[in-house]
């Protein structure tokens, strides 16, 4: 690109949206999440018929397909949606765990903010001892609801 020159909108706005490929939940802790049709997310809760909701800072979980590839090269079984505990199962477009804490996101019809990268993976962790990794420590997000929302597969996300 020519100096002075800058990225065009429509390239700055393809980077900054990305698709849902999945939505998991688990209705009970210590199970692994698993892929459902659309999640409701409800502002101080999280997501509804999930274990983990609540009102604290980390309601939902994000994972990236990246993330989740590079675990998958180095084993051979397949890693399904939910692997990791991630509540919504990002496809390419947005680098998650580069996004600033306090960054809005519009997911589905609700909208979150960044509120933790990453976090500490207990040393039980499920995935850990099957796969000899756990991604989520290093580029998983959690966010906060600040407006009720529906989110399902194919929806986008969007940074605001």
């Amino acid at each position: 690109m020519p100096l002075g020159c800058t990225a065009s909108p429509k390239k700055e706005m393809e980077k900054s949206k990305a698709k849902i490929k999945s939505v998991c939940i688990s209705e009970k802790k210590g199970t692994q999440k698993h892929p459902v049709d659309a999640i409701e997310l409800k502002v101080d809760h999280g997501i509804v018929g999930d274990a983990h909701a609540g009102n604290w800072h980390r309601q939902v979980s994000l994972l990236s397909v990246d993330s989740v590839a590079k675990v998958q090269e180095h084993i051979n079984f397949e890693l399904k949606p939910g692997a990791f505990a991630e509540n919504i199962l990002v496809e390419r477009g947005i680098t998650l765990y580069e996004l600033p804490i306090g960054t809005k996101l519009k997911v589905g019809s609700a909208e979150c903010e960044v509120t933790q990268i990453g976090k500490e993976c207990h040393f039980d962790c499920e995935i850990r001892k099957k796969a000899g990794d756990c991604v989520m420590p290093r580029e998983g997000i959690f966010v906060k609801v600040l407006k009720d929302g529906i989110a399902k597969p194919g929806d986008d996300i969007e940074i605001r």
